[in-house]
């Protein structure tokens, strides 16, 4: 028998203000159709001034919890995947242990942008499989319209906020994958050389500013592309699996035009791809757990399904995992 970590439960949370592309062209010099065309974006979630990354993730994670059935009180480790803490210290995941009521846990904050809820997801998958905690929350939060340029048409209008959490506990099962649930595989990898094509200008020890989302577009969408085909085809490849193999996709939502090319690149109909980009935006490290959590309560995603998660984000940070739901 192995110990692996499965996911119990899942839940998700979205600021109460949502905005449309026709919203957003009263203030910004774009047009619906103009957005449409370029990323399938529709709609996207703003934080209000009572809404923040923590409180956000601390709702995600409350419902993760009821979904799992178990108590707050039984999980000892909380990793909490955001490039938008609340403050510079102490961790947005201490927040939230707070907020959930948890008077002592392992609690700390995973930075790799949008790759960061796989990331965190690979972290407390370790730490459970090494006997650190026998439940752990994984959370995936971001409030990026703090640090959008709203005068950068280009930009602004592809992200929102929300987030994501899973429950995972762990569990004795067969050595075979094949015949395993939980987090079977994940790959993981980072090239900082690509700095300069998507970041923030700004940080404590350089400008003493929080500063504001940069991105070379073009550049970023070609690098996706060819980076999550590759780590989807290694990480299904550790198993002896193919694409054929896979029930469900759950991609990193950035542009529906990455998501249609990687789709094309493994040849994966886009019936298997979730993809809830065109209401939610580009929400960063909550966007997997996210669109994870509404094909689970929509029915889509069932106990016993293959799922591939898949991400890249900016360093450049990008990883899949391959999970028996």
């Amino acid at each position: 028998m192995t110990i692996r970590a499965f996911i119990a439960g899942t839940g998700s949370a979205l600021p109460r203000r949502r905005v449309t592309n026709a919203e957003l062209t009263e203030t910004v010099d774009t047009s619906d159709a103009w957005i449409v065309e370029r990323t399938g974006i529709r709609a996207r979630y703003i934080a209000g001034d009572d809404e923040t990354t923590a409180s956000l993730a601390a709702d995600a994670a409350r419902k993760a919890l009821a979904d799992a059935g178990i108590d707050a009180a039984e999980i000892g480790l909380i990793v909490l995947a955001t490039a938008t803490p609340d403050q510079t210290f102490p961790s947005s995941a201490t927040k939230v242990q707070a907020m959930l009521g948890i008077a002592d846990c392992v609690a700390f904050d995973v930075q790799a942008v949008c790759s960061g809820f796989l990331y965190a997801l690979s972290v407390a998958e370790s730490m459970i499989r090494g006997g650190t905690a026998k439940a752990a929350i994984v959370i995936g939060a971001e409030t990026f319209s703090r640090i959008l340029d709203w005068e950068d048409r280009a930009t602004c209008v592809l992200f929102g906020d929300g987030a994501g959490a899973v429950v995972l506990k762990a569990e004795d099962g067969p050595e075979n994958p094949a015949e395993a649930r939980g987090v079977l595989a994940a790959k993981l990898h980072a090239d900082g050389r690509h700095n300069e094509l998507l970041y923030v200008d700004g940080g404590p020890s350089t400008t003493q500013t929080v500063g504001k989302l940069r991105m070379k577009g073009r550049e970023v969408f070609r690098h996706a592309v060819v980076n999550l085909a590759n780590v989807l085809g290694e990480v299904l490849s550790e198993l002896n699996l193919t694409a054929a193999d896979i029930d469900w996709l759950v991609p990193h939502q950035a542009n529906a035009r990455i998501l249609d090319a990687t789709a094309r690149k493994l040849d994966l109909s886009p019936d298997r791809v979730v993809v809830t980009v065109d209401q939610h935006a580009n929400t960063s490290a909550a966007s997997v757990p996210l669109a994870l959590d509404v094909a689970v309560k929509d029915g889509r995603i069932k106990r016993g399904d293959l799922l591939v998660l898949e991400a890249m984000g900016g360093g450049f940070t990008w990883g899949a995992a391959v999970i028996r739901f």
